[in-house]
């Protein structure tokens, strides 16, 4: 099932699901017990908004080999987590943009899991329990800040730098699926889920055991190679099979 937040019209954001070409709400939010009502709405007759209003945004770094590889830097023997602020995140189709703070902002393709429910030290064979789905994430990163700074906060953390959707796709199985990342057309990455040093369920006990998880919560699974950068113009689509596409353009933010 393909869960979406959505306007229609001048009505406020809501949850929703897509049944082919139409769209149906959901009796409340997809984080406890719901009901699918009747997809009665045009699909084109509504606005997508980021399917997650999430709490924190908890990233993973450095989490396949070839992207380590070509920074110069190790593989971790744990997972590296920090975090991107919930006002970095924009929906599908919203825009990119590119801070006069920094020169050399790139892409980052994940694929992002949606936490379903409250949990604290989960267990490996629980972790199926605590996720609702997943969806596609836009990393933006700039890379000069990041270097520069030594830690990521300020370089992972512009508004817009999390671009989020195009839904959460409930039915899935993540762990050998492509990810593609495209500029312009032109391919900059390419790679499979199956390349993960660490494995979502080792992520998701990893993170329990530091902090609480909440409903809606959003976990950045680490990007492939071939990050890149991007630049006033520029059309940005992230492709995940078996759950979508996410469309973005880039501008650059005048002084």
């Amino acid at each position: 099932m393909q869960i979406i937040r959505f306007t229609h019209k001048k009505s406020d954001s809501q949850y929703g699901w897509i049944n082919e070409n139409y769209v149906g709400l959901l009796s409340s939010p997809p984080f406890g017990a719901f009901r699918r009502l009747e997809a009665s709405i045009p699909l084109e007759e509504i606005r997508l908004l980021p399917p997650v209003q999430p709490s924190k945004i908890i990233a993973i770094g450095r989490n396949y080999p070839e992207h380590a590889k070509e920074h110069e830097v190790e593989i971790p023997e744990v997972p590296m987590i920090f975090l991107k602020p919930p006002s970095a995140i924009i929906g599908p189709g919203s825009t990119i943009i590119l801070p006069p703070q920094s020169t050399q902002v790139e892409h980052e393709s994940e694929l992002g899991v949606v936490i379903a429910r409250r949990g604290r030290w989960i267990k490996q064979e629980d972790v199926k329990n605590y996720i609702l789905g997943y969806t596609i994430i836009n990393d933006v990163t700039a890379r000069d800040l990041q270097r520069r700074d030594g830690q990521w906060s300020r370089a992972k953390g512009f508004d817009t730098f999390c671009p989020t959707g195009p839904w959460i796709e409930t039915d899935l199985d993540p762990s050998d699926i492509l990810i593609t990342c495209r500029v312009n057309g032109e391919i900059r990455q390419l790679s499979s889920t199956r390349e993960m040093v660490f494995s979502i369920k080792q992520l998701i006990v990893y993170i329990s055991s530091v902090m609480t998880l909440e409903p809606g919560d959003l976990i950045l699974t680490g990007t492939p190679a071939g990050v890149g950068r991007l630049v006033d113009g520029d059309k940005v689509e992230i492709e995940i099979e078996g759950i979508g596409i996410l469309r973005n353009q880039v501008k650059e933010e005048k002084k």
